[in-house]
């Protein structure tokens, strides 16, 4: 998709702290972190959230919790834990309309959330 944010990020078009890229998925720090490690995996085609996900995606959504896990591993935050968060429409919070799953950690992080 041509105007979006995340779009432009896995195509290299805005900067963006990643610290991960392959053929399906691009990890990136968020710009306004709610934890001290804070990282957004979104796959590199669009997708507009986990609500479009059905059966034929089970290849991409491995790959990104794959590339979560790998990215909790090298921040640090394996061990102690962190959590992943799909958030689908405005009132989960989702504010750009691409499906990404946020990397959580570095601290405690409360239970129930919001």
């Amino acid at each position: 998709m041509a105007d979006c944010l995340f779009c432009k990020i896995a195509r290299g078009e805005i900067p963006a702290d990643v610290v991960h890229k392959d053929a399906t998925v691009t990890v990136f720090r968020d710009i306004t972190p709610h934890a001290p490690v804070h990282l957004l995996v979104i796959p590199n085609q669009h997708v507009g959230s986990a609500g479009e996900i059905g059966p034929g995606n089970g290849a991409l959504m491995a790959a990104m919790i794959t590339a979560a896990n790998a990215a909790a591993d090298a921040e640090g935050v394996s061990e102690s834990g962190y959590r992943l968060v799909f958030n689908v429409g405005r009132d989960a919070g989702m504010t750009v309309p691409h499906l990404h799953l946020h990397v959580l950690g570095g601290r405690h992080l409360a239970w129930p959330p919001g």
